[in-house]
This record gives structure tokens, C-alpha cells and sequence, in this order.
């Protein structure tokens, strides 16, 4: 699948960002600001993993000679840095070549002008340019804005806080201070400070004031990461980063005491909070969190390990569920608890899968730490549902409903379908050791860092 998926853009559209398959051509699509080739970057380590050692030799070639990072434009702060620098870091860990580092610590630091605001916490859009002269006529690189569509100027927690794994390394392979620190200002700082209703961290902040703009809680989008960063940060730092393991402790602990609800059917999920109402669907991408909360109880205390495992464990089978219960045994983009539907989308605005990783993602994170066979089933359901489904002639595309067997395909190959979830079913089916997470922590894209043993320093 993933020869197939790395063919197909090779062909129709190197250098673009991601493959049309069904009109074999390539996308450039505006989350990245000028920078092209985002699936050459999100394929690097996947390639390298399985061994495609040809296709990871065009992937390099095309980085070494191609991949130009003075580009203007407007750029998603948060995907370049999970995809690209994600993406550059863990190949060059994986394979100790020069080219992968450079390009990572040229491009990190085109970043940092999106930390100067007030508190510190960066704007969610930064223009690539040459940071150079400004004049109040001109357009301004090295400048960053807050999306538009974010409340009120403000910044996203999953944005703001899913920098502290990458900017860790760019310190440590360059030496230079800044990206660590920069990265870690949000966290104990304003966020420590900050009022926390019912405990829980709302999806907007202010990067001018440091206060909440609104009261909407997620463990989905907008909010996922943010969670994800807090207990891998820890686990990264070989268990020494006492401050985020406690934010992460007391942020479970505030959702699995106000989010976490069960059906009446008897599936469990993590609602949503606007405001103090509930909002009960969960997104696809809310379904990490059975991952996450089994990585983390792993290394919790007795009596919270096994309420964790558990929780973890209802939580992966509901969004398992959300796959069984289609007609495609793909999941939809967020599914309902409402009266008389559960696990399924009710509006059609929400009945589309796009190659999503997350529920493969906890299957594979299940897998390692129960060896229950029952992930590798599911993920192999996943497998064949993806390849009757999704595979064209051109590529793999997302599909439109996933409640019709003869779904309307989208057009497009995500670059995290080569980068995450194909990587994912990968490692569920691979032997434990095959980057362990005794010594690797996935950043949000999937790329492999390394925890830092510093029991083992030369």
C-alpha cells in the first residue's frame, strides 16, 4: 500500500504537497505557507522503516536537490512544524544524515518570529519570508496573525502546544537555547497561572493577554494534541519533566470527571464542553486518546494504571465501533451519542473519512501494551476496508460518506495517510522492537523522536 500510495505521487505529482489520484495530478493546497513536497517530508520515515530503500532514495534525492525553503506565504505554524520539522528530525535520527538536520534547523528557525506576542504564545500563522526590513506599505515576512476563523485573535491550544517535542530537539541538535525555550514559555508559565474551569483547558487563548477567549473544550481537534505533547514531553524526557506529567495527571483527571460519559448502549466516549453544556459526539481525531491514555497509564501508580488500561480500552472499542457500524467499516469524521444513534454521524456534514490515522493509531498503541489479538484484527479490517474503498487506480483517496458502499471518492492523498496511517498499521503488525516505545515517542504526525537517555550518555 504504501509503494502504491509513494508510486502514484512520485509519478502525478512530486514536488506538489499531496497526489490528486483520480485526476493524477498534484495539490499545493495553502496550509504551508510556499513550501512544497509536504508528502515527500511525511513519507521520508515511513519508507525508511519498511525498508522501500529505493523510493527512500528519491524521497532523499528530491529533498537534497529540490526542497526550497526560501518561499513566501502564510503557513500554518502547527502543520509545518509537525509535518516538516517532524518529519526531518526523525529522518535524520533514523538515518544520521547531515542533509535531514540542516533543512530542519533552517526552516525552525523561520518559525520563531510567530513567538513574539506579548505573552509569549505564538500567533497561529507566520509568513515564511526573509525576516528583513518592514515598512508599514509593504508586506511584512517573518510576521505572524492568528487564523481568521480563530476566536477574537486568539490562539489554539493543539496549535500552541504541540511544539515542545520538536523545539526540544532543534535546541539540542543545534545547540542554540531558543527553540526550547520558546516552546516551553506557554506551558508553565500562562497556562499554569491562567484560571482552568472545572479544570479543564478551553481551545482558545489569547496570545495578547494570556486569558481564555471562550469556554469550548475538545479532546478532538483543536484541542488533541495539546494533551498528547504533555504526557509524551514526560515520557521524552526519560520521565524527568515533572511539571508537564503533573499538567497531564490533573488534565485527565478534570476530563475523565466531567467528559468522559457512557452511552446507553454501554460504549464509552469523551463529550464536548461549551460552556459548561455537553456536546456528546466525538471526532476522529478524538480518537488518539485511547492511545494516549493507555501510554500513559503505563507509567502511572497501581490503582490508576488499571482504571486508565481500562478506560483506554473502552474508549478505542467505541471508536471501533464508529467503524464496525458503517457500511464501508470506515469511521466517519464525528460520530453522536444523541436519542436512538450512538458511534454514528447523524448530519452529513459529517459522514466523510479522509485516510485518518487516529483509530489505527490507538489500535496500535493497545497492541503493544495488552497483546490483545483483537487490535490486529481490527486493524486488518481497516486494511481491506481502506484497499476495497479508498484505492483507485491512481493512488489512495479519501471517500465522501463512508455509509454507502459505493461511496464518491474525494480526490486527494492526504500526506499523513503515508506519514501516519500507514506507518501505524505498519507497527501493529510489526515485532515489538521495531522503533519501541521504550525508546521512541511519536510526535503528532507520527515521526519518531528519541527519548532522551541520558542514563546512557557516552
Amino acid at each position: 500500500m504504501m509503494k502504491f500510495a509513494w508510486d502514484n505521487y512520485k509519478q502525478y505529482a512530486l514536488g506538489k504537497n499531496e497526489l490528486r489520484p483520480l485526476t493524477k495530478n498534484g495539490h499545493i493546497g495553502n496550509m504551508f505557507g510556499g513550501l512544497r513536497g509536504a508528502t515527500v517530508i511525511d513519507a521520508l520515515d515511513t519508507l525508511y522503516i519498511m525498508e522501500l530503500e529505493e523510493e527512500f532514495q528519491e524521497a532523499k534525492e528530491w529533498v537534497e536537490k529540490s526542497f526550497d525553503l526560501n518561499v513566501n506565504g502564510e503557513a500554518s505554524l502547527f502543520e509545518v512544524n509537525i509535518r516538516y520539522i517532524g518529519g526531518l528530525l526523525a529522518t535524520y535520527y533514523l538515518t544520521g544524515e547531515e542533509v535531514f538536520k540542516s533543512k530542519a534547523l533552517e526552516l525552525g528557525e523561520k518559525l520563531l518570529p510567530a513567538f513574539n506576542t506579548p505573552t509569549g504564545i505564538p500567533r497561529g500563522v507566520i509568513n515564511l519570508g526573509r525576516q528583513g526590513t518592514r515598512s508599514l506599505f509593504s508586506p511584512c515576512s517573518g510576521m505572524s496573525w492568528s487564523w481568521g476563523w480563530a476566536s477574537a485573535g486568539s490562539s489554539i491550544l493543539a496549535e500552541f502546544g504541540t511544539l515542545h517535542l520538536e523545539f526540544l530537539h532543534l535546541s539540542e541538535l543545534s545547540g542554540n537555547p531558543v527553540f526550547a525555550e520558546k516552546a516551553s514559555n506557554p506551558h508553565p508559565g500562562v497556562l499554569s497561572r491562567v484560571e482552568k474551569p472545572q479544570g479543564l483547558y478551553p481551545n482558545f487563548l489569547s496570545p495578547v493577554t494570556g486569558s481564555w477567549v471562550q469556554h469550548h473544550v475538545s479532546i478532538g481537534g483543536l484541542g488533541d494534541s495539546f494533551y498528547e505533547y504533555l504526557i509524551k514531553s514526560w515520557l521524552m524526557s526519560d520521565k524527568k519533566d515533572s511539571e508537564a506529567k503533573k499538567m497531564y495527571d490533573d488534565a485527565l483527571e478534570a476530563i475523565e470527571k466531567h467528559l468522559v460519559k457512557k452511552s446507553a448502549g454501554g460504549l464509552t466516549y469523551i463529550a464536548e464542553w461549551r460552556g459548561g453544556i455537553l456536546d456528546h459526539k466525538m471526532g476522529h481525531l478524538a480518537c488518539f486518546s485511547g492511545g494516549m491514555i493507555a501510554l500513559g497509564a503505563e507509567h502511572a501508580a497501581e490503582e490508576r494504571r488499571q482504571r486508565h488500561m481500562e478506560l483506554a480500552a473502552e474508549i478505542t472499542s467505541t471508536c471501533h465501533e464508529s467503524y464496525a457500524r458503517s457500511d464501508t467499516k470506515l469511521g466517519p469524521e464525528a460520530f453522536r451519542f444523541d436519542a436512538g444513534s450512538e458511534a454514528m454521524a447523524t448530519r452529513l456534514s459529517e459522514r466523510y473519512y479522509i485516510l485518518r490515522p487516529e483509530v489505527v493509531e490507538s489500535y496500535m498503541y493497545l497492541w503493544r501494551l495488552t497483546h490483545d489479538p483483537k487490535y490486529r484484527h481490527w486493524g486488518w479490517e481497516v486494511v481491506k476496508a481502506l484497499e476495497k474503498h479508498c484505492r483507485v487506480e491512481a493512488g489512495f483517496s479519501g471517500i465522501r460518506d463512508v455509509y454507502t458502499t459505493t461511496p464518491s471518492h474525494d480526490n486527494m492523498q492526504q500526506s499523513f495517510f503515508l506519514a501516519e496511517t500507514l506507518k501505524y498499521l505498519y507497527l501493529l503488525f510489526c515485532e515489538d522492537d521495531v522503533l519501541s516505545l521504550e525508546d521512541w515517542v511519536f510526535n503528532t504526525e507520527a515521526h519518531p523522536l528519541p527519548i532522551n537517555h541520558t542514563d546512557f550518555k557516552a
